[in-house]
């Protein structure tokens, strides 16, 4: 089985404040004209991430490299920021951090830990380097440009370590870049460091299922050709032009439309399984520094993500999402069979107030308050629709975000913007690299020199 996507919710004939059912047929026109442009953007060779599911070249370079380093590591120590992350945060959190926690190395299978340092926060990064044992480390550097400020801030801090202990940076240090362009890629030929390919033409926050996340993924012990496998199958689901056979065409046309049409400027991701949790980080990433942008002088558009976790936020951001303004759409992410259960005891028969939970089970409690919540969430008015998967595996992963991958790139096409660049980021990193004296840089320090500065009547301490 694949992942289902369930929109009842998201339509006005269920729920008054979704998307009116004539809309969503008539945004057909709407929908086949982004399809179209997407794939024309494919077919030109510009969008390299629908082609990550087959390029057996990527998954040798990885599988050669994780065969021939299994059982020398203790700790993989990832370095990189926003896509470089995120993704591998998601794919360890989902797929190994549940059943290992507290597990020592023998447990794991002698398979190592990974930790992911994605930021410059000092006191992070030196608890980090303290904490893991050098000669038992591998230092993955992923830098698709190998000019980020903050990965290549971590990575001479970590050279220095490996260098001050004598140990060989041949054994400890993996950088994950562009096949020819950037800072990493000479200093890999230079040395003789194992580098594998970000390919040129994908993105950093689509970047998940090429290296950036199947190396580290691999290290984990996790099957990458089935992450693929689920991936393919969802670029092979996604083919029609046909919204109504289009899951992913679906879910970013009823998101657009509630945007544009109904004010519903707030996409609220909210997974129901705790293995999931970074799933909505990472959906955060990929949608709002892909559709927030500026389309001209003044016409600003892009919804704002949310991320959420069930049963958790019930007890906090719930009360908003069904009293506060009528502003947002929430996804639930919901997974048919844990992997597994525990139940729940009977006891207390002489208080109501527990006595009913017994004979039921965790996971039960957590499916029903998920659907008691999408419920209640209806009666307001409020509009919601359910992605489930089957289970938590990598091949439902990898159909998970190639849905979400895919359904942001027609989502770019129907806002009219380019999901695939991120220029309004542009401007805080030339700044920086103009206050930490890059070369290049220094008319926009002298930009920075001439903005407002704080005034002193206005600083309370």
């Amino acid at each position: 089985m694949t992942l289902m996507l369930d929109y009842t919710f998201m339509l006005a004939d269920a729920v008054s404040g979704g998307v009116a059912p004539e809309a969503f047929a008539a945004a057909q026109g709407s929908f086949a004209a982004a399809h179209a442009a997407v794939a024309a953007r494919h077919a030109s060779g510009e969008l390299g991430f629908f082609d990550l599911p087959r390029r057996r070249d990527l998954v040798a370079q990885v599988l050669e490299y994780a065969a021939r380093v299994r059982g020398t590591y203790r700790d993989v120590v990832l370095l990189g920021i926003g896509g470089s992350a995120l993704g591998p945060l998601a794919l360890r959190n989902a797929l190994c951090a549940p059943q290992w926690n507290g597990l020592d190395d023998a447990g794991r299978g002698g398979l190592p830990r990974l930790h992911v340092l994605d930021n410059v926060d000092p006191l992070t990064i030196a608890a980090v380097l303290d904490r893991v044992q050098l000669a038992d480390a591998l230092f993955l550097v992923v830098s698709k440009s190998g000019g980020t400020a903050e990965t290549m801030a971590q990575y001479p801090v970590v050279r220095a370590r490996l260098e001050g202990a004598g140990l060989p940076l041949a054994n400890h240090l993996v950088f994950v870049t562009d096949p020819e362009k950037g800072a990493l890629r000479p200093i890999a030929n230079a040395e003789g460091l194992t580098a594998l390919d970000i390919p040129a033409n994908v993105g950093g926050r689509f970047s998940v299922l090429s290296p950036v996340g199947t190396l580290p993924a691999a290290l984990l012990g996790i099957d990458i050709e089935s992450l693929l496998a689920g991936a393919g199958d969802m670029v092979h689901r996604c083919a029609s032009s046909d919204l109504a056979r289009n899951p992913a065409g679906v879910f970013a046309t009823l998101q657009w439309l509630a945007d544009t049409s109904g004010g519903k400027h707030v996409h609220v991701l909210m997974p129901y399984a705790d293995p999931l949790r970074e799933m909505a980080a990472w959906f955060v990433q990929l949608w709002a520094e892909s559709l927030g942008k500026e389309r001209g002088a003044g016409d600003h558009v892009g919804p704002t993500p949310v991320p959420a976790l069930g049963a958790t936020d019930q007890h906090s951001q719930v009360q908003l999402f069904m009293e506060g303004s009528r502003d947002k759409t929430v996804t639930f992410l919901a997974v048919e069979t844990p992997a597994r259960d525990v139940r729940i005891p009977g006891a207390h028969a002489d208080v109501p107030d527990l006595a009913y939970l017994g004979g039921h089970s965790l996971w039960e409690l957590l499916n029903i308050e998920r659907r008691a919540t999408a419920g209640a969430l209806a009666t307001r008015g409020r509009p919601s629709m359910t992605i489930t998967l089957p289970q938590v595996d990598p091949w439902h992963l990898g159909a998970l975000m190639m849905f979400l991958e895919i359904a942001t790139a027609y989502a770019g096409a129907l806002y009219g913007v380019n999901a695939f660049d991120q220029p309004g980021v542009e401007l805080g990193k030339r700044y920086t690299y103009g206050m930490m004296g890059r070369p290049g840089f220094e008319g926009a320090r002298g930009e920075f020199a001439k903005l407002p500065q704080s005034n002193p009547a206005r600083i309370i301490g």
